[in-house]
C-alpha cells in the first residue's frame, strides 16, 4: 500500500489532519480544513454535548468533506460523545489522554476510523491490538497536553512497533517538517500551532498576535508535578506556576490556578493570564493566511524539498 493510501481512501486530497485543540477547534477552522483538502477537527474536550452537537452539524452545512471530532476521554462527557458521534454520522475519531478501547467496536460498525493520539509505543501497540485503524505519534514539541519524547525519537520507534499507518505530530509547521515527517516514514501529519493564526480560527486577535510574535523560545511546559504537563507561551500565568513547582505547593493549588485559564485566553484574550497554548514550532508563525493558504504552501514547500534530497550518495 503507497504510504499515503489511508488518507486518499478517506477521501482527501492532502495526508493531513487538523490538531484537536480545545476551546479553538470548532466548526469554523474545521469545515475550512476540509474544504483545503485536510481532516478538519472538531475538538470535544469538555464541552457540553450539545454544543459538540451544534458544532458537528455547523460543519455539515459549510463543508461536504469528510471532518471528524476530537474526543478527550477523561471528560465526564467522553461516554456521551462516543456516542454522538455515531448518531451524527461523523467519519473520523481521534482521541487523548486515554484509551478508546470500550468505544472501538462501536466507532468502526458506525463506519467511523479510529484515530487515537499517542505519546509512546507502549500505547501504540495497545491502541493497534484494539483496532485502531492508525495512530497520531505526538512529541512533546506540540502545544497542550504533551508527552516527553520529541517527535524525531517517538515517530520512528512507533512505526516499527505496529503496522498501521502513523500519523506525526509535534513541531511541525511548515514543509520542512512534513517533509521530515514523511522521510522518517510517516503516512500523514496532524498540524495544529500553525492554524491559530488560520483566518478561520476563531481565537481572540490577541491570541493570534502572541503566536505571529512568538520566538523559539518562548514555550514552556508548566504542571509536571500534576502528572498532565501542558506546553504553553510564556506570560505571567506561567510564572505563577512555576513559582508553585518551586515552593513545592499542593496540586490542588496547580488545580486552581489554571481553572477556566485557556477559555481566558481564547475567549476574552486575556495573554497575561490565560493559557496561551501553543508548541515549539509558534516561532515559524509570522502571517495570517486562510487553511487553504496554509495547507497548500506547506506540501508546495514539502514537495521541493523531497526532490532537492535525491541523492545517489551521502558519501564520497
Amino acid at each position: 500500500m503507497n504510504n499515503f493510501d489511508f488518507f486518499y481512501k478517506l477521501g482527501v486530497k492532502y495526508p493531513l489532519i487538523q490538531g484537536g485543540m480545545a476551546w479553538i477547534s470548532d466548526s469554523s477552522l474545521a469545515s475550512a480544513v476540509s474544504n483545503a483538502g485536510g481532516i478538519g477537527i472538531i475538538a470535544g474536550a469538555n464541552a457540553p454535548v450539545e454544543y459538540v452537537k451544534e458544532e458537528i452539524r455547523k460543519a455539515k452545512a459549510l463543508t461536504d468533506k469528510p471532518f471528524g471530532v476530537n474526543i478527550m476521554l477523561l471528560s465526564e462527557n467522553a461516554g456521551a460523545i462516543a456516542h454522538l458521534v455515531c448518531e451524527e454520522g461523523v467519519k473520523v475519531v481521534t482521541t487523548g489522554a486515554g484509551s478508546p478501547g470500550k468505544y472501538i467496536k462501536m466507532w468502526k460498525e458506525n463506519g467511523i476510523t479510529v484515530i487515537p493520539v499517542v505519546p509512546s509505543v507502549a500505547l501504540a501497540r495497545r491502541m493497534e491490538k484494539e483496532g485502531a485503524d492508525a495512530v497520531v505519534a505526538e512529541g512533546g514539541e506540540s502545544g497542550g497536553h504533551v508527552g516527553e519524547l520529541t517527535t524525531m525519537a517517538l515517530l520512528p520507534q512507533v512505526i516499527d512497533a505496529v503496522n498501521i499507518p502513523v500519523i506525526a505530530a509535534g513541531g511541525i509547521g511548515d514543509g520542512r517538517g512534513i517533509a521530515a515527517a514523511f522521510m522518517l516514514g510517516a503516512s500523514g501529519v496532524q498540524v495544529g500551532t500553525r492554524f491559530l493564526t488560520a483566518e478561520e480560527c476563531t481565537v481572540h486577535q490577541n491570541y493570534k498576535d502572541r503566536i505571529l510574535k512568538a520566538k523559539d523560545i518562548d514555550s514552556v511546559v508548566t504542571g509536571r508535578p500534576t502528572g498532565h504537563p501542558v506546553r504553553v507561551l510564556r506570560n505571567k500565568l506561567t510564572r505563577q506556576f512555576e513559582e508553585l513547582e518551586r515552593t513545592g505547593a499542593p496540586l490542588e493549588q496547580y488545580e486552581t490556578l489554571g481553572a477556566g485559564a485557556l477559555r481566558k485566553a481564547v475567549k476574552e484574550g486575556d495573554t497575561d493570564y490565560g493559557s496561551v497554548m501553543a508548541g515549539q514550532i509558534a516561532g515559524l508563525i509570522k502571517k495570517e493566511q486562510t487553511c487553504k493558504e496554509i495547507i497548500e504552501e506547506m506540501f508546495a514547500q514539502a514537495e521541493e524539498r523531497l526532490k532537492a534530497i535525491k541523492l545517489d550518495s551521502i558519501t564520497r
